[in-house]
């Protein structure tokens, strides 16, 4: 095989999230004081597994060539649920009683709910032939308008429980630590672990990949092509309830409102980390760099002084220049494949 230009333009492209990573660290460690000491780093990763578990479950939706708008929502709604439990319980008129449930019985409650959601967005994009992105748009407003209409818009505070009402420690999920780590920092990579093994060792990792790839193709060779998107969906919904529990414990409150556009860091970061939009193609070990990347390079500009406006107009050019990236990676690809193939 011959090594030519093309084939060093697609290897850096190929090697572009770790790049950036490289890139950005270093301008940040040089322009900001203590950017790289101990304290910083752990407060930066903590932030970095906020997205990285939204991203996480949009890789295997973008793979199979769809999208999920929804995460976000389902972020703030399931922050909500999770919220109402620990504040008002579960009330039952026809008893008089409110049953508070402990944070064991909240946490997989909630999951639940967000993998349900999931579910149904994959439901209805293949029962009835539904554009994922317009079926997961009109759901981020759904259960954006749900999580308003569970508190009439207001947020629910002060989350650390009862002692008497046994429903106490749901903060220890934002606040704990094992090791000399944040929880969350153990749940994302653990959770890292898990897809990246779903996606390179199980049959359902596979039939993602032959899905994105030609969903065509892998119908006819035995995928049952409706049933992994089903399944697809499901697992961004739980990913982003995960999400949504620890926001809300790391705030020990939950609103409304939390999550808005976090959808946007999600799938900047799954791109960036070399997944195509087209589908067939991405890895767990890019996208987590790719949060890495959105997620240091937000803490960097807010070290920085750089105004909320100007961060908005920075990661909106991310994101445009990780889709050109994309594009130009796949024509590379397609050159480099005709060109062995002459």
């Amino acid at each position: 095989m011959r090594f030519n230009s093309s084939h060093v333009g697609l290897m850096l492209l190929k090697m572009r999230t770790f790049i950036a990573l490289f890139i950005i660290l270093a301008f940040f460690t040089s322009t900001v004081d203590g950017f790289l000491e101990t304290g910083s780093l752990i407060i930066m990763v903590k932030h970095v597994a906020i997205n990285a578990f939204l991203a996480l479950g949009m890789t295997f939706v973008i793979i199979t060539a769809g999208i999920d708008l929804s995460v976000g929502a389902i972020l703030g709604f399931c922050g909500m649920v999770a919220g109402y439990l620990i504040d008002h319980g579960i009330v039952l008129p026809l008893f008089g009683i409110a049953i508070f449930p402990s944070v064991w019985v909240i946490v997989p409650s909630v999951m639940i709910i967000g993998g349900l959601i999931g579910a149904a967005n994959g439901l209805i994009i293949v029962r009835y032939n539904v554009a994922p992105f317009i079926c997961t748009l009109g759901s981020m407003y759904v259960i954006r308008g749900a999580a308003m209409l569970l508190s009439n818009g207001e947020t629910f505070p002060g989350l650390q429980g009862d002692p008497l009402l046994g429903n106490t420690g749901f903060e220890q999920i934002g606040s704990g630590h094992l090791l000399g780590l944040p929880y969350a920092i153990w749940m994302m990579f653990v959770m890292a672990g898990i897809i990246a093994y779903i996606a390179k060792k199980l049959p359902f990792g596979r039939h993602v990949y032959a899905i994105g790839d030609n969903e065509r193709a892998a119908e006819l060779s035995g995928v049952k092509v409706n049933h992994v998107k089903i399944w697809v969906y499901t697992i961004s919904g739980l990913c982003a309830a995960i999400s949504g529990i620890v926001v809300t414990s790391q705030l020990v409150a939950s609103n409304p409102a939390t999550g808005t556009s976090f959808e946007m860091n999600a799938i900047a970061a799954v791109v960036l980390g070399g997944t195509s939009l087209a589908g067939g193609r991405g890895t767990i070990m890019g996208t987590l760099v790719g949060a890495f990347v959105i997620g240091i390079l937000a803490d960097g500009l807010v070290m920085l002084g750089v105004s909320e406006f100007w961060q908005m107009v920075i990661k909106g050019i991310v994101i445009i220049i990780a889709v050109i990236i994309d594009q130009m990676q796949s024509r590379l690809q397609y050159k480099a494949a005709i060109s062995a193939q002459q």
